[in-house]
């Protein structure tokens, strides 16, 4: 594995102890991998990080690359969303994240993120 992207349902896993994904974070840990999270997916995920003890773990560890949306970004992600078809800026905000990092995407929705790259490594929980 040389990267790990969460989106919304992954981060919502990882917030309600799922052990599939927290023993993935684990093994991430241990291989000195890279977990990005693409800020649009957290702005989905968190709502209240007082309460939220595993998450803001996550985005406040070092190995840990939260990504914002910039203009390179941006225009990536609507130039896929053309292609594909889609709509979901979210989606397609993870996918461009989950290229750049190169490894696995976490998700909750397989579907959607193969109708935008046929070709990812994904992880469904």
């Amino acid at each position: 594995m040389t990267g790990l992207t969460l989106d919304a349902g992954g981060l919502i896993a990882i917030d309600r102890g799922d052990r599939r994904v927290l023993t993935l974070l684990i093994r991430a840990a241990e291989r000195g991998t890279k977990v990005t999270i693409p800020a649009t997916a957290l702005a989905q995920a968190i709502r209240n990080p007082a309460r939220q003890a595993r998450l803001t773990r996550l985005i406040r560890m070092p190995s840990t690359d939260v990504v914002a949306m910039d203009v390179l970004d941006a225009t990536a992600v609507g130039v896929l969303l053309a292609r594909s078809g889609t709509a979901d800026v979210v989606d397609a905000h993870v996918v461009i994240c989950a290229r750049r990092a190169t490894g696995s995407i976490v998700t909750s929705d397989p579907r959607d993120l193969r109708r935008l790259d046929p070709d990812l490594n994904l992880f469904a929980i």
